[in-house]
C-alpha cells in the first residue's frame, strides 16, 4: 500500500470510529493533502506551471496552392479535414467561372457559404418548398445556401467571378455533394423518360458524366438573361450585400463588418467577419465561446497568434490565398505585419457573433484580483478603463 493511500485508509478507519476530528489530525503540513475533511496548505509548490513541450497546432493552409479540380467552364480548390487535421467543422474552397462558365446546379449535406472576391455571377436557388430565387451579385456581395437548398452560379459580363467559399463541414464533399449532371448521367433513360415526359432521344444526348463547370456563351451584364432577376425579399434571400452594409466597428486600426443572422436571416449557421487592418494594427486577443473560425487573406499580410488546446502557443504569418482555422474557445489574434492594408475574409459556424477579450477583464474585474493574478502589487496594475478597443492601431 502506498503511503497515500495508508493515510487515507487510517482516516477513513478514524471517522469512522471517532466522527470528524480524528482525519484533521493526519493532515501532513507540507504536502496539502487532503482526504475528505484532511485539507492542509503546501509547503512545496512552483511559482508558476512549467509550460508543456510539445509541437504548435497546425492551424493554416496554402488554400490557392493546393490541387485545382478544373472543367471547361473553371475550377475549384479547396481545403478540408483531409488537408487540414484541426479544421473538423468547417471546410474552405475557392471557386473561378470563366465569362460564359456556370457551375451547375447541385446541393450538399452542408450548408455553403460565399464571398465574391471579383467579377459578376447570377445565382438561382431553388428551396425545399419549390420556391426558386435568381439574383445577381458583385465583389463584396455574399451568398448562402442553407442544406440541401439546390443552386447554381453563373457568371455575368466579360470579366471572370471568383469567390471564397466555406462549408459548415469539414469533409463537406465526402459527406454529401449531389450534381444534377452526375445524376442524371447515371440513371435509366426509360425511366427518366417516364419521370419527366420528354424523349429518351434528349435524354441520350445528356453528357455522360459530371459536367461540374461547363463553359457556355458570355452572359452580358445588361442582356435579357442578367436582367430576369427574381431576388425574394430580406428575410428569404440568399444573397447579401455585406460591403454596401456599415462596418460593425471602426477605428484608428480598421474595421470590422459582420454579417450574423440577424443581418443576413437565411444564414442560420454562419457569420460572416470581414476585418481590414492598417499597418502595424492588430484585432487584440479574443476568443469565441460559440463558435471555430476560418479566415482567407484577401490582402496583405497577416500575422495569427493562436492559444490553443492543451495550452499549446503557435504562430503563423500568412498571405493572400492563405486561410487559417481556429477551433472554438481557442485564444487568437490577427495582427497586420505588411506594408499595405490587410483584408481578411471569414466565417464563424454559428448563427450569431459572439466574441470574449481579456480587455474586458482587465477592465472589470477587482484590481486586487488582477494584482494576485499577476503576482504584483495592487499599485503596479495599470488602469484600463473604457469600452472595449476591438481592433488597436499600430503604436
Amino acid at each position: 500500500m502506498t503511503h497515500t493511500n495508508r493515510r487515507t485508509f487510517l482516516g477513513a478507519l478514524a471517522l469512522g470510529a471517532g466522527g470528524l476530528a480524528a482525519p484533521r489530525a493526519l493532515a501532513a503540513a507540507d504536502d496539502g493533502h487532503a482526504a475528505g475533511y484532511d485539507v492542509a496548505p503546501s509547503a512545496k509548490y512552483l511559482p508558476t506551471i512549467p509550460r508543456k513541450s510539445g509541437e504548435p497546432l497546425k492551424f493554416t493552409a496554402a488554400l490557392d496552392k493546393g490541387p485545382i479540380k478544373a472543367t471547361s467552364g473553371g475550377w475549384a480548390r479547396d481545403t478540408t479535414t483531409r488537408q487540414l487535421p484541426i479544421a473538423t467543422d468547417i471546410a474552405g474552397a475557392h471557386l473561378f467561372i470563366n465569362p460564359g462558365g456556370a457551375r451547375e446546379m447541385h446541393w450538399h449535406n452542408s450548408a455553403e457559404w460565399a464571398f465574391v472576391l471579383g467579377g459578376h455571377c447570377q445565382i438561382t436557388a431553388v428551396d425545399p418548398a419549390g420556391e426558386v430565387e435568381v439574383a445577381n451579385l458583385a465583389p463584396g456581395d455574399l451568398w448562402y445556401f442553407p442544406r440541401s437548398h439546390g443552386h447554381a452560379i453563373q457568371t455575368l459580363g466579360t470579366e471572370p467571378c471568383h469567390a471564397v467559399l466555406a462549408f459548415d463541414d469539414g469533409l463537406y464533399g465526402e459527406h454529401g455533394t449531389f450534381g444534377i449532371s452526375d445524376w442524371m448521367s447515371r440513371f435509366d433513360v426509360t425511366e427518366l423518360a417516364q419521370a419527366y415526359g420528354v424523349e429518351q432521344a434528349w435524354l441520350a444526348d445528356i453528357p455522360k458524366g459530371e459536367t461540374y463547370i461547363m463553359q457556355g456563351p458570355v452572359i452580358p451584364r445588361d442582356g435579357t438573361q442578367a436582367r430576369a432577376e427574381r431576388p425574394l425579399d430580406r428575410a428569404r434571400s440568399h444573397r447579401f450585400p455585406l460591403l454596401a452594409q456599415k462596418p460593425r466597428e471602426s477605428s484608428a486600426g480598421g474595421t470590422i463588418h459582420i454579417a450574423s443572422a440577424r443581418e443576413f436571416p437565411m444564414a442560420t449557421t454562419m457569420t460572416t467577419l470581414l476585418l481590414k487592418l492598417k499597418p502595424g494594427a492588430m484585432h487584440q486577443p479574443h476568443w469565441h465561446a460559440n463558435a471555430s473560425e476560418w479566415h482567407y487573406v484577401m490582402q496583405g499580410r497577416a500575422k495569427i497568434t493562436l492559444f490553443g488546446t492543451d495550452k499549446l502557443m503557435a504562430s503563423a504569418e500568412l498571405g493572400p490565398g492563405d486561410s487559417a482555422y481556429i477551433p472554438r474557445g481557442c485564444g487568437h489574434s490577427v495582427k497586420n505585419v505588411g506594408d499595405g492594408e490587410c483584408e481578411l475574409v471569414g466565417v464563424l459556424n454559428a448563427p450569431e457573433y459572439q466574441e470574449s477579450n481579456l480587455w474586458d477583464w482587465f477592465s472589470k474585474a477587482p484590481r486586487h484580483l488582477l494584482a494576485n493574478n499577476f503576482a504584483m502589487s495592487e499599485d503596479r496594475v495599470p488602469r484600463f478603463s473604457g469600452p472595449s478597443p476591438t481592433i488597436v492601431a499600430a503604436r
